[in-house]
Order: structure tokens, then sequence, then C-alpha cells
């Protein structure tokens, strides 16, 4: 099922990554919020697309989701990428 759900199709899987990046980051589930955004990495997500997915999920999370965004930039930061 994970392959089918992250394969090429309407959307790409970099767009597929990002949107599991939110939805990881609302439910607030760190390993899941690392992994996406390494997929998301993998899949060729720029930091400022991964920083733009992080303002949609404040806009719709308010100050849970900064609390929460702030391990994705620590990472970033950790993986050479800020």
């Amino acid at each position: 099922m994970v392959e089918i759900a992250y394969k090429e199709g309407a959307l790409s899987s970099k767009v597929k990554r990002l949107i599991a990046l939110a939805a990881a980051l609302k439910v607030g589930y760190t390993n899941c919020i690392l992994a996406q955004t390494e997929k998301a990495l993998d899949e060729g997500a720029t930091k400022d697309e991964i920083f733009e997915t992080l303002q949609v999920l404040v806009a719709m999370g308010g100050t849970t989701g900064i609390a929460e965004s702030l391990r994705v930039i620590k990472y970033l930061d950790e993986l050479g990428h800020l």
C-alpha cells in the first residue's frame, strides 16, 4: 500500500511526501516527521518547499504547528540543508 500511495501519479511523489510531512506534523509523531522530511528530500524537495509546507501547517494548526515545525528545521540543520 505504501508503494502505491507514494508512486508518481496525478501528484508527484515529492508532493505526496510533503503532504505526508504535513500530516505527520499535525499528529505530532516525531519518527514519522523525520522520516517524511528525509523522504521529501530524497524525492527532490527543496528547503523552500519544505518551509512552505510548514507555513501551511502553521496556518492550519496554529501554535501546535509551530512547535512541531521546529523539529523539521532542526533536522534540516543537522542534515546541512540550512
